[in-house]
């Protein structure tokens, strides 16, 4: 298991955050880094925060990414 834990930041009826959550999964599953997904619009803090850049990537509660998954980027950070 990873020493690190993966957050998606997403919210309903968006179709990137569908896409980003497939590619999340698929590596941290590969990886074996335990991951979730939390919807941006049920904590008005998460919202004001990220609301406008979803889906977010947190990596052990740090922002890493927005919009898309770049996955070598994304695997890297999983691995050091």
């Amino acid at each position: 298991m990873s020493a690190h834990r993966v957050t998606l930041l997403v919210r309903e009826s968006c179709h990137s955050c569908v896409a980003a959550e497939a590619d999340v999964r698929r590596v941290c599953e590969e990886l074996d880094v335990p991951w979730s997904a939390v919807d941006v619009d049920t904590d008005p803090e998460l919202r004001g925060e990220y609301g406008d850049r979803v889906p977010v990537i947190l990596i052990d509660d740090v922002e890493h990414g927005y919009w898309r998954v770049e996955e070598a980027r994304f695997r890297a950070a999983l691995t050091r």
